[in-house]
């Protein structure tokens, strides 16, 4: 009996070891949203979600491989995860290393605005201009395609752009600005204009022991006041020893020199105001066109005379999809990029401000709608946000929006790359600030952190076009 009574409590021990085992391995979280979204289209791994709706897009990138003809035009629109041009510069590099490189694409002088921007060029002006971003409050400001409007109501002023990354040389410029109007020239070099003048014939005087300024004056045939005011002296005592500037009534030849910038023969069509070299440039000057009186910039695009991929990234820190709903210009000038494709990365801020799910889907729909409206109709890929922490505790509106982004996808029509997943999803952000990949904030990524976005982003879309031309 005592036999029997052992050999059931062995049985029972046993039994509850292996269920404990099975609990310590549950099944993967990406596993489980890749099985709830079937419906969605769902990627092989690493791949995108209702990817079908990129046929069109990866049709005109193989003609483009065969024929090497056109240029191919993607536009990625976010808050500061894409303003600062981390993540987007490596996929950039990236594709236009298989696809060809037709130029840089948007840039916006972000420096005169006071906020940073992308390594690849810098700006610089002998003025000091207006800007206003579209997260705050709406103002009767030029906020459009970059999001941020940068201003000056008067001339006078010389904007200076240097291209530093050489990949990035351009030979055409378009400018940008409300309602296409002609308020900038440009320029590359500078003439000098020689002026012939004369000007009086200046001496020095050594005060000697017992002068006056009125013995000193009627000397030189000038006035006490014209040698007080040259010398800078508040009463009429001097001191021997000193010398004084006396600027006599006798004249003298002068030459004044005088640069002034050469405008370009710039030409214009329904988008913007633009130049073409027939070599390439990395620095060229900003001046203002004589005939306007107000000087209005929403961002300039580098292309070069070459197929191939043009990578436009507009980022705002701060940004919701909500802010770029507020300013009409903005989707009135997107069409000046020419968009083959769309990306979205934004929701991060959206967080922060504890907007559920149904509204931030409600935003998403609005952006999406305010596109449409303008006849650009390009494929468009929605990247989640990437994990983060909010007020030190999991971001669970962020798990949120990515659920919901992915079972709306093909209903929507648009593709999805989950970032959030890619990145370990909510229990995946201790391991990433092992990595050295998220920053102090638990929000931002490092330099490192988005340039593995970046990669991870263009190995997916190499995956998903791959697959593409195999079932074809």
């Amino acid at each position: 009996m005592n036999k029997l009574i052992v050999f059931f409590c062995c049985l029972f021990i046993s039994t509850n070891e292996k269920t404990s085992k099975t609990d310590v391995h549950p099944i993967p979280k990406s596993m489980i949203q890749k099985v709830d979204t079937a419906a969605t289209d769902a990627p092989l791994e690493g791949q995108f979600y209702n990817a079908k709706v990129l046929k069109s897009f990866f049709q005109k990138l193989e003609e483009n491989e065969d024929q090497k003809k056109q240029k191919i035009n993607i536009v990625h629109i976010g808050d500061s995860h894409i303003q600062g041009d981390l993540m987007t510069n490596e996929i950039r590099k990236n594709l236009q290393q298989k696809f060809g490189n037709a130029g840089r694409g948007l840039v916006f002088p972000y420096q005169l605005a006071k906020t940073n921007g992308s390594y690849n060029e810098r700006f610089k002006s002998n003025r000091v201009w207006e800007s206003y971003r579209n997260i705050y409050p709406f103002k009767n400001n030029p906020v459009g395609l970059s999001g941020i409007g940068l201003w000056r109501d008067s001339g006078g002023f010389v904007m200076e752009m240097d291209v530093k990354d050489p990949a990035y040389k351009f030979n055409t410029i378009k400018i940008i600005t409300p309602q296409n109007q002609d308020m900038f020239d440009l320029a590359i070099s500078s003439k000098v204009n020689s002026i012939q003048t004369t000007e009086r014939k200046v001496i020095t005087h050594k005060i000697k022991k017992g002068e006056v300024l009125g013995s000193i004056a009627d000397k030189y045939n000038v006035s006490v006041a014209e040698i007080k005011r040259d010398n800078r002296l508040k009463s009429n005592n001097i001191r021997a020893g000193r010398t004084l500037k006396i600027a006599t009534n006798e004249t003298r030849a002068k030459t004044i020199s005088m640069s002034e910038f050469v405008p370009l023969a710039i030409e214009s069509d329904s988008y913007s105001h633009y130049y073409n070299s027939d070599n390439a440039l990395s620095r060229i000057f900003l001046i203002p066109n004589k005939e306007a009186s107000n000087y209005e910039l929403n961002g300039l695009v580098l292309e070069k005379d070459t197929p191939g991929v043009i990578y436009s990234g507009i980022g705002v820190n701060g940004a919701k999809f909500s802010d770029y709903n507020k300013y009409p210009l903005f989707f009135e000038q997107l069409k000046a990029l020419h968009p083959d494709l769309l990306v979205f990365s934004l929701g991060t801020n959206e967080s922060y401000d504890h907007l559920d799910s149904s509204n931030f889907i409600k935003e998403l729909r609005e952006f999406i709608s305010n596109i449409k409206a303008q006849k650009i109709d390009a494929p468009i890929i929605i990247m989640t946000p990437p994990p983060s922490l909010l007020r030190r505790k999991p971001n669970t509106y962020i798990d949120d929006y990515t659920k919901q982004i992915i079972d709306i996808a093909q209903k929507d029509g648009f593709a999805v790359w989950d970032l959030y997943d890619e990145f370990g999803g909510m229990s995946g952000i201790k391991q990433l600030k092992a990595q050295g990949l998220i920053g102090p904030d638990w929000v931002h990524y490092s330099k490192k952190g988005y340039e593995k976005q970046g990669n991870l982003f263009t190995e997916a879309f190499l995956k998903t076009y791959d697959n593409y031309k195999l079932k074809k």
